[in-house]
Order: C-alpha cells, then sequence, then structure tokens
C-alpha cells in the first residue's frame, strides 16, 4: 500500500465531537483529543476483515454521517461547477459520493500496524490545524499530516489534510480539472469517466 493510499483513505474516515465556545488554547487542546478518538475509530474499522460489499457499505454511512458532501464536492469541481448544467450538477454530486466510496473504500483492507502521534494544534482565521505523525510498523520515516478542523453546528469536522505540504482537497480538484481540460472543458467527459469508475459502488446502497 503506497503512502498516498493509506492517508488518503484516513481522510475519509471523518468522525464528529463536541466544539464548545471555548479560548482557543481549549479549542486546541479539544482539537488534539478529537484526532486521538478519530486514529481509534479509524484503526477499529480498517482493521477489520469484511467482503467488500459490506466495505463500501460501511464507508458509505461514513460519508453521510460525517462529511459534507455537496460542499467538498462543489469545491474539487471548482470553476467548473458554475459551467455545468443543472442536471450535470446533480449527476456529479452523487458521482462523487460513488467514487469516494468505491476508490478509498476498497482499500480499506490494506491498513494494519501503524500507529499515530500528535505533535501539536494552532489555531486560525479559517479554524484549527492539528499536525500529526503517523508511524508506519517498518521504521520508514513518520509520514507528517495536518488536519484542518472547522466548527459545524457545534461539532469539529475536517475540511482538508495536507500530507507532508500536499493538500488533498487540491490534489483532487487538479485531477478533475486535467480531465475536463482533456474533453474540451466539459464537465460531460468527468462524469462519463466517473460513472465508469463507480459502477460497483453505485450497485451497494
Amino acid at each position: 500500500m503506497t503512502r498516498r493510499f493509506l492517508l488518503t483513505t484516513l481522510f475519509l474516515l471523518i468522525v464528529t465531537a463536541s466544539l464548545a465556545a471555548t479560548p482557543p488554547n481549549a479549542i486546541a487542546a479539544d482539537a488534539n483529543v478529537f484526532m486521538d478518538q478519530l486514529w481509534n475509530r479509524a484503526v477499529e474499522v480498517l482493521s477489520k476483515k469484511a467482503p467488500l460489499a459490506e466495505r463500501l457499505a460501511r464507508f458509505r454511512q461514513l460519508f453521510h454521517a460525517d462529511f459534507d458532501g455537496p460542499g467538498i464536492a462543489r469545491f474539487v469541481l471548482g470553476r467548473y461547477w458554475h459551467s455545468a448544467s443543472e442536471e450535470e450538477q446533480q449527476e456529479y454530486l452523487k458521482l462523487f459520493e460513488d467514487y469516494v466510496v468505491f476508490v478509498y473504500g476498497t482499500r480499506l483492507s490494506n491498513f494494519g500496524g501503524e500507529t499515530f502521534k500528535v505533535r501539536g494544534s494552532r489555531t486560525d482565521e479559517n479554524g484549527t490545524i492539528v499536525s500529526t505523525d503517523i508511524l508506519s510498523p517498518g521504521g520508514e520515516p513518520p509520514i507528517k499530516i495536518d488536519w484542518r478542523l472547522v466548527s459545524d453546528n457545534g461539532t469539529f469536522k475536517i475540511n482538508d489534510v495536507v500530507i507532508e505540504g500536499i493538500s488533498m482537497m487540491m490534489t483532487q480538484r487538479s485531477e478533475f480539472a486535467s480531465v475536463i481540460q482533456r474533453h474540451g472543458g466539459h464537465v460531460a467527459g468527468l462524469l462519463a469517466l466517473m460513472r465508469e469508475k463507480t459502477k460497483t459502488a453505485s450497485a451497494v446502497q
């Protein structure tokens, strides 16, 4: 399993936790606790072996419960959201969920043995950033990850993961833009590719 696949899988295992109206230092401390809880939940889910259909169904439930799916999808599509027709927008939102479920849910079984360490956290005008290390059982250098947390109706949610300086949200946005540009700037080309890739995920409801 590559470092990218491991960490993008972890990006999808997001859970919520309480965020009270507290001073910045207290918020940072709560964010550290949140990330520890997130890791424990991730290990519990990822370490369980299960058939593909069950893994995808579990992943879909996590996505529904813990992500701003439409908001993330719109950010990833970028400026092409406005050039898409209303029908294309609606299909894209559905396909984006299927894409996330299929691409990352199928890799759950490859996770195991990694450990997690919080290095620190800080707040800025956009939310709270928790810096962590992922340590592999093989003794490789730790993978440094910054998790950006925002408050959503009193809970923490992650809206980006920066892996060794690379934003996963921006990376996905660039990949989708490249596909659209190869199809003359039309969203239809991206939708066709996503339909093909997500046939398996679409069958798991």
